[in-house]
């Protein structure tokens, strides 16, 4: 077993989990509920825009509070998924140990 080698792959490794966070902090991921309600996150699960139809706000509030709860989670959902997809890539598998 070489060391050096483990160690090196470690490294780029490491150095290739920074970047795709990077990249996930500067990735927008969208999800819309009915239509009406929109919400953006990072792909580092930060909320960074609610869009909401003008006909949603005439409605029931409790349904315009549902619709925007929807619209949050699937996108923070989302994201969740992009980002353990990427790390996995980057690091076959071991993201959880670097």
């Amino acid at each position: 077993m070489d060391i050096q080698k483990m160690m090196q792959q470690a490294k780029q490794m490491q150095q290739d989990a920074k970047r795709i966070q990077k990249e996930l902090e500067n990735t927008d991921i969208e999800a819309s509920a009915g239509g009406l309600v929109t919400a953006v996150v990072t792909g580092t699960k930060k909320l960074k825009s609610i869009s909401i139809a003008p006909e949603a706000a005439d409605g029931d509030l409790k349904a315009l509070e549902a619709l925007v709860l929807k619209a949050v989670n699937e996108a923070l959902s989302k994201a969740e998924s992009l980002a353990a997809r990427e790390m996995k890539k980057a690091t076959g598998g071991l993201g959880g140990l670097i």
